[in-house]
């Protein structure tokens, strides 16, 4: 599977702070604002783009090559692509995988997708590195350098800006699918035991798979639904799930889980979940940097002394300068030292900041999804 060749068509970023970065257009012609961030990971560059935790954000991909083995409907986390734009140093001009559905570049197009390709990715991790995440502008149309700029210092950005509203689901829905499994070409149907509502905040698929593998029916609720309506489904577990931007700005969910901590019912949250239950537990969340997205992240259990290489992609992190006493801190960066986990002490409550489901990286953390159903029992 191979893409014609055409002209190529000039296109290129314009940060906020004036940077200027020139190479070609990707996808769809036309220009698109977003924050500017980078993911480190060297495969799942599908995953990751239909990520809802990417929500308004244009991604880097430092791996130079991609789009290798092109597109397919089962690795999707989401039904759409989540990001506002992408940026890569080499897209492959050939698909090479049997699993191949479409090409990367004809899935761009499709889904109206702009791109920058055949720029120097490193030179730009290296500014957002040292400058921090920023808004940007990829253009790829008529518009200048000059109103690129204007445009990115115009944009709001993701702080303050509640992003988990638009991407959770309006209604109730059931999931009881499993992983898929490659031999059988065909997703498991593992037998339900237990019963978990999870809020949708954003939530990739492979977690509710992974629930689903260990016999757990999942109930997926809207991130406004109230703790009186998740208590009334009686579920064995509840289940708060990752999602986009500023955690400061969901204050709806934060207090339907202060009132879902007041009852017995096991919790377990990963990324926004993880952040919105701290708020909930009278922590703060800020800003990070650069944040912390790839594959290839060590954390370290405070609990076990063991190290994980984790899956992560968030922009903000929970704050550990006033911890309350009902409140340990299971986890840790070994890059920055920020929290990564927690738990509540004499109950069944805890969170992580990173992603054990993975999808793409490593699978070092698939042990909390036993952690979650044995609390259950």
């Amino acid at each position: 599977m191979s893409e014609s060749h055409t002209i190529p068509t000039p296109a290129f970023l314009a940060l906020a702070d004036g940077r200027i970065f020139h190479g070609q257009a990707l996808g769809t012609t036309g220009h698109t604002v977003g924050e500017v961030c980078f993911n480190t990971a060297m495969t799942g560059y599908q995953e990751i783009l239909t990520d809802p935790s990417y929500t308004e954000q244009i991604i880097t991909f430092t791996y130079p090559h991609i789009g290798n083995v092109g597109i397919n409907a089962v690795d999707m986390e989401s039904d759409h692509i989540s990001v506002r734009g992408l940026i890569v140093r080499a897209p492959a001009r050939k698909t090479s995988n049997y699993r191949a559905e479409q090409s990367l570049e004809t899935w761009l197009k499709n889904n109206n997708i702009v791109g920058l390709a055949d720029i120097d990715t490193r030179a730009l991790v290296r500014h957002l590195r040292d400058n921090g995440a920023q808004n940007g502008v990829i253009a790829s149309d008529d518009m200048s350098e000059a109103d690129a700029v204007a445009l990115a210092n115009a944009w709001q950005g993701l702080e303050n800006k509640d992003l988990v509203g638009q991407v959770s689901q309006k209604g109730t829905t059931t999931w009881q699918q499993g992983t898929y499994q490659l031999d059988e070409k065909a997703f498991a149907t593992p037998t339900m035991k237990k019963h978990v509502v999870a809020f949708d905040f954003g939530c990739k698929k492979n977690i509710y798979r992974k629930l689903s593998d260990r016999g757990i029916k999942v109930s997926i609720v809207p991130a406004d639904t109230s703790a009186q309506a998740i208590l009334a489904m009686k579920p064995d577990g509840i289940f708060l799930s990752n999602g986009p931007g500023d955690p400061s700005a969901v204050a709806y969910a934060v207090e339907s889980i202060r009132d879902l901590i007041q009852s017995d019912t096991p919790i377990f949250g990963i990324c926004m979940g993880h952040q919105l239950l701290s708020q909930a537990l009278g922590l703060k969340t800020f800003k990070l940097k650069f944040g912390h997205r790839g594959g290839n992240h060590p954390v370290k259990d405070l609990t076990t002394g063991k190290i994980e290489i984790t899956s992560q992609n968030h922009g903000f992190a929970v704050a550990d300068d006033d911890v309350p006493a009902s409140v340990e801190v299971t986890h840790r960066s070994l890059f920055d030292n920020t929290v990564e986990g927690l738990k509540v002490k004499n109950k069944p409550i805890f969170s992580v900041q990173y992603h054990p489901e993975a999808s793409p990286g490593p699978q070092d953390a698939d042990y909390l999804f036993d952690r979650f159903a044995q609390l259950m029992k």
